[in-house]
C-alpha cells in the first residue's frame, strides 16, 4: 500500500518562509518523480513543481520561480518543497504526489500522478 504523509504546513506572515516534507512508503521511491500540487478556496488544483527521478531536473510553475524549491532525499524516501518570500495569494492546501510511471518524464500533470497525500494548509497572513 503506497502512503504520502505531509507535513511543514502552517500559518505564517507574508515574507516568511515554510518547507513542506512528503514522506512516502509502499512504492521504490528512488525511480518515480515527484509532484507538489495545491489547491486553493473555490479554485481547482494547480501544479506546482515536479522533480525527476533522477534528481537532476526541475519544473516550477512560473509563479513560483525563484521562491520555491523541490528537492528529494532518496534515502528518506522524502520529497521537499521549500517555500521562501510567502505571500497571501499562495495559501492553499499543498499536496504531493507521485507519478503513474516509473523512469518517467517531468510532467506538471495531475493526471500522470498515481498517488497523492492528504494535503497540508499553507496560510500566508498579509
Amino acid at each position: 500500500q503506497v502512503q504520502l504523509v505531509e507535513s511543514g504546513g502552517g500559518l505564517v506572515q507574508a515574507g516568511g518562509s515554510l518547507r513542506l516534507s512528503c514522506a512516502v512508503s509502499g512504492r521504490p521511491f528512488s525511480v518515480y518523480g515527484m509532484g507538489w500540487f495545491r489547491q486553493a478556496p473555490g479554485k481547482e488544483r494547480e501544479f506546482v513543481a515536479a522533480i525527476h527521478w533522477t534528481d537532476t531536473r526541475t519544473d516550477y510553475t512560473d509563479s513560483v520561480k525563484g521562491r520555491f524549491t523541490i528537492s528529494r532525499d532518496n534515502a528518506k524516501n522524502t520529497v521537499y518543497l521549500q517555500m521562501n518570500s510567502l505571500k497571501p495569494a499562495v495559501t492553499a492546501v499543498y499536496y504531493c504526489a507521485v507519478m503513474r510511471t516509473a523512469w518517467g518524464p517531468l510532467s506538471d500533470r495531475s493526471s500522470e500522478y498515481q498517488y497523492w497525500g492528504q494535503g497540508t494548509q499553507v496560510t500566508v497572513s498579509s
